[in-house]
């Protein structure tokens, strides 16, 4: 099989000007792509390798790429209990532009809420139900109450 990272790039790039597009802020597409990686680092944290390992294997590359980005596998998975500490831990991973890119708690939900809209183009019920799962219960409506309707 051959690799053609040009057709991957061209990919990437529309799927971010579509996302960007989704969450306001096409006139900037450069913090979309932040808050997008921030979310899905926040997410691989919190779940199990075993559960990233499926998710991603449903993923266009462009995706996976973003995903998997300065990942060091640990056993421990970061203790999130709720919305509050979710929203935390993707600003702490977005770092000195969290507080440009995420303004306030209602936009960091918005946020997640919309990215996980567009990753169930990608990714089907079942393994958005097996995420579901693994997720504290005052965190599965943030991030599942709009993505099954």
């Amino acid at each position: 099989m051959a690799l053609n990272f040009n057709q991957y790039a061209a990919e990437g790039n529309t799927f971010i000007k579509q996302y960007a597009k989704e969450i306001g802020l096409s006139e900037n597409p450069e913090s979309a792509g932040r808050i997008l990686s921030s979310i899905l680092h926040g997410l691989r944290s919190i779940i199990s390798v075993e559960e990233s390992l499926q998710f991603i294997a449903q993923l266009p590359m462009f995706l996976k790429a973003v995903y998997v980005n300065g990942w060091t596998i640990k056993a421990k998975k970061e203790r999130v209990k709720n919305v509050e500490e979710f929203i935390d831990l993707i600003r702490s991973l977005d770092g000195k532009t969290s507080l440009y890119d995420f303004e306030s708690d209602e936009v960091a939900e918005d946020y997640i809420h919309a990215t996980f809209l567009i990753l169930r183009t990608y990714v089907s019920r079942g393994e958005m139900e097996d995420i579901k799962a693994e997720l504290p219960k005052r965190l599965k409506g943030l991030i599942f109450d709009h993505v099954f309707i």
